[in-house]
């Protein structure tokens, strides 16, 4: 009995316990779902459509156009409403262009305003022969009414009803039903039950309406149809899902996308269906189904606002006088199409903001749905998708909760890491291949509390021993060396290893002299003013700083931690230093005039070189620093000190210009550097890929290249002509004294030629 209670405490301890009540909150709230959790898992959903959106139908492919009331077309016919007429013959218009569905993505709830009726109501000081003559005149709704009655010209005689105009419906928040007067135009919808479920009705899932407003009756009468167009955003403010069906006072409701793909598809009825868990899809035709979730909604997979998909209002209505080539190009965008009018006028208040577009028109939002229908690009998210995050929350956070105290932190983050990039990875997989919606989220996050929650204890005492590290070598080492210390305490030995590294070395020309203007205290300032800078720029690139010798600065890059680009991170950091000197001596230079001192200006030059060296702990058992030591040190302390000579401010090596390719660099000499037996390339750098692609950096590479070429071979003359006319493309670049130099070389060589066996290599007698 002992060893069994030894067990069970073992088993289910403090921190066992604790987590399994975390989990069984956190199982609960994903059952309950409340809005927080539903406006994350959509924010989830959004992003997958940003990274991934649906790619625009092309123009000769798209399915649905969108005649559109925009601001150009306001200017030309005038403030809305507009008269029935007008629109009247815009419908006619697109009729006769061929259009297979004309549908209005809004709702006509009130008379014609200018009606003759109206106007004998409204003008006053009419005659009665006037009057009588008004009165006779058919109303604007009933010239409006005809035409939508009208047979559809691109259906011939297929079909027995050719009418192709499908009216708008909207809701309200509150008041009287507008015409309450006249039935609803009924909608055959059946009802298709999952096996085995009894009296299942779609109404009880669909969303309820209480409120609802509908065109006047003889439009609508007119009309094949009739389509529910209001899109309700969610509580962010974006809409994701447009139910299909709908609800009001016992009646069924169709969205406008799915009316007019009923209509288009001749079907009298539609099919909705339902499990115990909510709907799960609406069948237009057997074979032309769109997925939905539990409450009918539909997933639209959205793709950016085209504008080849609108065609204002105003040209479809002056049809008959835009010039020939503009009738062709109207003709083949409404032939044979989809059109829904709608609006992107501003004013008129109908901009909407989808997951991947922030201002849009809400008529997009319709044919976006008729787009993705077409092409059969619904997102899904099946019902079972819910029960199967919660699963999988509950079994991988009973594993966590047992596996943390068992085997420890690291070995149970891996596992964790696991699972979430099986989820994440898993879930963008389903979005991408099969368009399901799957949240990885919420269920990585949950495991990631509990994670920490079982995992605080032992990691608090493990970073107060980090902490002890840090306080007693901060102050010394290397934030990177710091870090690196603090997790294995093990390093601090003696050592070394070999591997590539990149050196850089700043010194400040001339500093003896600018020293001589400061004080002892003033002179240590400038140190700092100059130093704190540059030793940014180089740990914000990934560099460790090696030493301060004075006014010098010793830094490398690839150790202690890998850098696969240490050659590019020391050039940058290279032309980043170089930069922070402008704005320095424009401060030094202020302070002079203030304390009324001479102000010299600092020039700095730095050197680059990439090779092999041995990185460690050098010194002796008592004291010992991180360092670096090897050729490769020496050559980078090398090319700084010839800055000067080649009147440059950057040199690099070989190697470091092969593994930097695109930046602004070339050969400007073959030197055998003091100490040194052979001759190496040696190269300057003048800037980054913007300035290795301007014109004129090209043009003075090219004479460069040219010199050096001549150069040596001993070609004098050409090599001067080729300096001249580099002299002539130097521009910005501060490389004038690199002109002088060779110039000056030239002129001692043609004086006395070099040895015959000369291989162009110069002798450097200083550092």
């Amino acid at each position: 009995m002992g060893r069994i209670g030894q067990f069970f405490k073992k088993a289910f301890s403090t921190d066992r316990l604790i987590g399994l009540g975390l989990l069984t909150v956190l199982v609960a709230v994903q059952v309950a779902e409340p809005k927080q959790i539903q406006l994350l898992r959509s924010k989830t959903f959004d992003y997958f459509q940003v990274l991934k959106p649906r790619t625009i139908t092309p123009s000769a492919q798209q399915p649905i156009k969108i005649i559109d009331i925009d601001e150009k077309s306001l200017q030309s016919i005038g403030q809305w409403p507009w008269s029935r007429s007008v629109l009247a013959k815009m419908v006619k218009n697109l009729q006769d262009l061929g259009a297979t569905i004309i549908a209005f993505d809004i709702v006509f709830a009130e008379p014609d305003r200018t009606n003759p009726s109206d106007i004998i109501k409204n003008v006053a000081g009419l005659d009665s022969e006037t009057k009588a003559k008004i009165s006779k005149l058919r109303s604007n709704d009933e010239i409006f009414a005809a035409i939508i009655n009208r047979p559809c010209p691109a259906y011939g005689k297929t079909r027995k009803d050719t009418r192709c105009v499908i009216m708008g419906q909207t809701h309200h928040d509150a008041g009287a039903d507008f015409r309450k007067t006249y039935p609803a135009i009924k909608k055959s919808i059946v009802t298709r039950g999952a096996r085995g479920m009894k009296n299942a009705d779609i109404k009880k899932y669909v969303p309820a309406l209480e409120h609802l407003t509908r065109n006047i009756p003889i439009l609508e009468k007119a009309s094949i149809g009739q389509g529910f167009f209001s899109l309700d955003s969610e509580v962010d403010g974006i809409v994701r899902r447009i139910p299909v069906l709908f609800t009001h006072k016992g009646e069924l409701y169709t969205a406008l996308s799915v009316e007019m793909l009923r209509v288009l598809l001749g079907r009298k009825s539609i099919a909705g269906f339902v499990s115990p868990l909510g709907m799960e899809k609406l069948a237009i035709t057997p074979k032309f189904v769109m997925p939905t979730d539990e409450r009918g909604n539909v997933w639209p997979y959205f793709s950016k606002q085209d504008p080849g998909k609108y065609i204002s209002a105003v040209d479809v209505i002056n049809m008959r006088s835009l010039p020939k080539k503009e009738q062709t190009e109207l003709i083949k965008k409404v032939r044979g199409r989809m059109m829904i009018v709608g609006t992107s006028a501003v004013g008129l208040k109908d901009i909407r903001a989808t997951p991947i577009d922030s201002r849009i028109p809400g008529v997009e939002v319709h044919a976006q749905i008729i787009e993705s229908a077409a092409r059969r690009l619904y997102l899904s998210r099946p019902n079972y998708m819910h029960g199967g995050e919660v699963l999988i929350l509950f079994i991988v956070g009973l594993l966590m909760v047992w596996l943390v105290p068992k085997i420890g932190a690291k070995w149970t983050l891996l596992l964790f890491a696991l699972m979430a990039g099986g989820s994440v990875g898993g879930s963008w997989y389903l979005f991408t291949e099969h368009r399901l919606l799957f949240d990885p989220v919420l269920g990585t996050v949950s495991v990631f509390l509990l994670y920490s929650l079982l995992t605080y204890t032992s990691y608090a005492r493990e970073e107060a021993q980090r902490r002890q590290t840090r306080d007693a070598f901060g102050k010394y080492l290397s934030p990177d060396m710091v870090a690196r210390v603090a997790n294995d305490p093990d390093s601090l030995v003696l050592g070394g290893e070999q591997r590539e590294l990149t050196l850089l070395f700043s010194d400040v020309r001339g500093f003896t002299t600018i020293s001589e203007q400061f004080t002892p205290v003033g002179l240590t300032g400038l140190i700092n003013k100059l130093l704190t800078p540059l030793t940014n720029v180089i740990l914000s690139h990934h560099g460790t700083v090696d030493k301060y010798m004075g006014d010098c600065v010793m830094a490398f890059w690839n150790a202690p931690l890998d850098d696969p680009h240490h050659a590019r991170n020391a050039c940058i950091s290279a032309m980043e230093m170089l930069a922070e000197i402008a704005p320095l001596n424009e401060r030094l230079e202020a302070e002079a005039k203030e304390e009324g001192r001479k102000h010299i200006p600092m020039q700095v030059g730095l050197g680059v070189n990439t090779g092999m060296g041995v990185v460690g702990n050098m010194g002796s058992d008592q004291r010992f620093d991180y360092s670096v030591l090897g050729d490769c040190v020496n050559m980078a302390a090398r090319f700084e000190g010839q800055t000067k000579g080649y009147g440059v401010d950057i040199i690099i090596g070989e190697e470091t210009n092969v593994q930097s390719p695109g930046l602004a660099t070339f050969e400007i000499d073959l030197i055998q550097v003091k100490g040194k037996t052979i001759g190496v390339p040696i190269f300057v750098l003048l800037g980054d890929e913007s300035v290795a692609e301007s014109e004129d950096f090209k043009k003075l590479k090219s004479c460069v290249d040219d010199m050096i070429k001549n150069y040596r071979a001993q070609n004098w003359e050409k090599a001067k002509a080729c300096l001249q006319d580099g002299r002539d493309n130097i521009k910005d670049f501060r490389i004038a004294g690199l002109f002088d130099l060779y110039v000056e070389r030239i002129a001692e060589y043609e004086e006395e030629p070099p040895a015959a066996d000369w291989d162009g290599v110069f002798i450097a007698t200083t550092k």
